[in-house]
């Protein structure tokens, strides 16, 4: 990864997030923080914070970034107990003094600009490409084969293994079970779909997904089915793809 831990950067998009049906943050000054090295966290100028949202809880934790105090979110009859830490002139980073890290959970939604992200924030170093492809693709389980196309789009995501995407028509729906699962990724969006297999009396949970309405940048993936490399087997031009970790 590009980032080390505790690494700032000014983040160049508006971000807004809602609670309670009230905006109660809106910045062009936000940092990127990275508390690991996989993605960054939003640290937010107490003065882009609505007024009266943050409430003291009179605590304070001992954090990588320094002394933060612990605060409660309260937007009219809803409060979110210990969901901001906000660090004051003491803090190790002095990029971070006067900001609030808030709780991604806690929020209702986030936007970046005008859309919305889910999870996390989309990391700056991170690229996803969805790419139509015709090498044959073939997924199976105990043998069984459940996917199987020469026409299929993949996905490469910054540190991710590659994911194969089919068409419906390309896959034995048969053995597939739906699940009510559903899944949420900063780069791609909501899944509208998850699917268990049935193979020989045996059900393998949540092995495939789809998602009928991803982000713009990914509409090649609309309405096709994947598969977790890491629970079937996949075969690209005959080749057996080894199942990541």
């Amino acid at each position: 990864m590009i980032a080390e831990v505790d690494h700032v950067e000014p983040v160049p998009r508006r971000v807004r997030a809602r609670l309670g049906g009230r905006t109660v943050l809106d910045t062009t000054r936000a940092l990127y923080v990275w508390e690991h090295v996989y993605y960054p966290q939003f640290y937010i100028p107490l003065g882009d914070v609505a007024e009266g949202v943050l409430v003291d809880e009179g605590r304070t934790e001992d954090r990588s970034l320094g002394t933060a105090r612990r605060h409660a979110l309260r937007v009219g009859g809803v409060e979110k107990s210990g969901a901001a830490r906000v660090y004051g002139d003491d803090a190790k980073k002095p990029e971070v003094r006067g900001h609030v890290r808030l709780q991604w959970d806690a929020l209702d939604a986030w936007f970046e600009e005008d859309e919305e992200v889910f999870v996390h924030p989309r990391c700056p170093y991170t690229r996803v490409d969805a790419l139509r492809s015709t090498r044959h693709v073939r997924v199976a389980l105990g043998g069984t084969t459940l996917a199987e196309s020469s026409s299929p789009v993949l996905l490469f995501e910054t540190g991710l293994p590659t994911r194969y995407y089919f068409n419906r028509t390309e896959v034995d729906f048969m053995r597939l079970v739906p699940s009510e699962t559903v899944s949420q990724c900063p780069y791609k969006g909501v899944t509208s779909g998850y699917w268990s297999a049935n193979v020989d009396g045996t059900v393998y949970e949540d092995l495939a997904w789809a998602y009928d309405f991803p982000t713009v940048d990914l509409k090649p993936i609309a309405g096709l089915i994947a598969f977790y490399n890491e629970k079937v087997d996949i075969f690209v031009d005959g080749r057996a793809v080894p199942r990541p970790s």
